[in-house]
């Protein structure tokens, strides 16, 4: 795993090679739609008609999951979160996996 880690730290393969690694790690596979690769979001702007790569406003905090990108949308996470405590259901801030079989197929049908 060093060695890995290592030549993707030295540029020595790429960023793709390196996220692919990790999920063969975790047991990801194309082969069974419930465990897909997964990588990370890392953009922030979607509404720019050209995107600036070399602006750091145009990425994500990778220091904050998906929930936490903006106040407002922590907020409204927290929220969820605060009206499942005391209930028959456990509490939670995402109500569902990142990673899911019909998320997949929907992507996997628009390459087709």
């Amino acid at each position: 795993q060093k060695h890995v880690t290592s030549r993707w730290q030295k540029g020595q393969i790429s960023n793709f090679e390196y996220i692919m690694y990790l999920n063969t790690l975790a047991g990801r596979t194309f082969n069974d739609l419930t465990q897909y690769p997964v990588f990370p979001f890392i953009l922030r702007d979607y509404s720019s008609h050209e995107l600036d790569l070399n602006n750091p406003e145009s990425y994500r905090d990778l220091k904050k999951p998906m929930g936490a990108q903006d106040p407002l949308r922590l907020q409204r996470f927290i929220e969820k979160y605060k009206n499942t405590l005391g209930s028959s259901v456990p509490p939670f801030n995402y109500g569902t996996h990142y990673s899911n079989m019909a998320a997949v197929l929907f992507y996997l049908i628009r390459l087709e």
